[in-house]
């Protein structure tokens, strides 16, 4: 695994092996899974959580963990229902989670007692509840997008055809599904950045950047997986693919471009503080908030990576790697009510 060189610092929370516990209890508590509990328990979630939001209170951070662990158990079993060919099965789950996030309710008949729903529902109240209203405006638009772009790596899978190099890193920065959570950790810290300063050009460069370190370094990890049962959706299979490359040579290719991203990053970080000095209405409590949130960045991207290393069991397990779902999912979730 090579080593991406990110010349960061990062604080774990303290009590992050408790959250990752209370997060499995969580999970099987909402029967979102009943079986192979200490796999899912490997994942790591609270560790990860920990990472990322390690000046927070234990409280958001718990909520983190338990939002990243139903995170998981969706993006598998979106997987799963992929490889049994039952994808139209997830239209009226995924339904029933917008229509709750956009409104509160749920309309369909018994989906209410679907495990992805009812637990969907719980978390998003309680994370809506810490949020600001143009906080929760992107936290609802950041979700939209996140399952939305599991319907189209759906569709790369199912034959639409393999999509470009760029298409991908695109569609990537939200199957990720890093941004909403990003949304709950800026609310952990006590931040509230104005709605002007998340649509500065130079923010939404730096957030991209640390959006394409993580999910790049993530597809170097996860290639084992996903290129054992022909997933195309990793960069570093499509770089293989569109250049000609050798997998090696293309996860050397990948490693390459994460380091010119951390570069990016460095710059566009110094191009944000130079705006924000140029501004006149930039008072010493922006300054702060912007410094904050930038460190909480940083603390993504080597967050991320430490916890992949040496923390989740998930790209080790000898299922992930041969391009199994893991022994945790459970076949009947999406039609359980």
């Amino acid at each position: 695994m090579p080593d991406f060189h990110l010349p960061f610092g990062n604080a774990k929370h303290p009590l992050a092996a408790r959250a990752n516990a209370e997060a499995t209890s969580w999970v099987v508590r909402h029967e979102l899974v009943t079986s192979a509990v200490d796999q899912f328990a490997g994942i790591g979630c609270g560790h990860l959580a920990g990472r990322v939001g390690g000046d927070a209170s234990y409280e958001r951070v718990l909520l983190l963990a338990q939002w990243m662990a139903w995170s998981f158990v969706l993006d598998d079993q979106h997987d799963h229902l992929i490889r049994k060919g039952e994808v139209a099965a997830w239209r009226p789950v995924v339904g029933a989670i917008t229509e709750y996030l956009d409104t509160g309710r749920i309309s369909g008949p018994g989906l209410a007692r679907n495990p992805l729903v009812s637990g969907f529902a719980e978390l998003c109240d309680r994370i809506l509840a810490g949020l600001s209203p143009d906080a929760a405006t992107r936290y609802r638009t950041h979700v939209r997008l996140v399952l939305a772009s599991l319907d189209q790596e759906a569709g790369n899978r199912g034959g639409s055809g393999r999509p470009t190099v760029e298409e991908y890193i695109l569609l990537r920065r939200h199957s990720s599904q890093i941004l909403p959570m990003m949304d709950m950790v800026e609310a952990g810290l006590g931040l509230d950045l104005p709605q002007r300063v998340h649509e500065m050009r130079e923010l939404r460069q730096l957030v991209a950047s640390v959006l394409d370190v993580i999910s790049w370094g993530n597809d170097v990890f996860s290639l084992p997986k996903e290129h054992s049962c022909g997933d195309t959706n990793n960069l570093v299979s499509l770089v293989a693919a569109w250049e000609g490359r050798s997998l090696p040579d293309a996860v050397r290719a990948v490693e390459q471009r994460i380091q010119v991203r951390i570069e990016e990053y460095l710059a566009g970080r110094a191009r944000l503080f130079e705006v924000l000095e140029a501004d006149p209405s930039t008072d010493d409590r922006l300054r702060d908030a912007v410094a904050r949130y930038v460190h909480s960045c940083e603390d993504w991207m080597i967050g991320a990576d430490l916890w992949q290393r040496y923390e989740c069991t998930r790209y080790r397990d000898e299922r992930f790697a041969a391009g199994l779902e893991s022994a945790y999912t459970r076949p009947d979730l999406v039609s359980v009510a």
